[in-house]
């Protein structure tokens, strides 16, 4: 019993190794959404607005603040994470 929880517990390199990947997927899903909402923004407008009932004009500023926040978020709980762990030698 004692065996079996010490072999699933994470060391630190293998928690350095998925903020790594967790840094590198979150990256890619914000230059997709960024990509996506540059590339279709009247249609992904559209379809926003009559789904959630919100004008247009707002959606814009809507739009930005989601993609400023997901890069905030990704920065402070992974990818400054990832690079103290890597700084101490993990």
């Amino acid at each position: 019993n004692y065996l079996r929880r010490d072999m699933s517990m994470m060391t630190l390199s293998q928690f350095t190794e998925l903020l790594g990947w967790a840094s590198i997927l979150n990256f890619g899903m914000l230059m997709f959404a960024s990509l996506m909402l540059m590339l279709m923004k009247p249609y992904i407008t559209s379809i926003h607005s009559k789904m959630f009932s919100i004008p247009e004009n707002e959606l814009t500023t809507i739009y930005f603040n989601y993609l400023a926040n997901y890069k905030i978020l990704t920065f402070v709980f992974i990818v400054m994470p990832y690079l103290a762990l890597k700084i101490m030698g993990q």
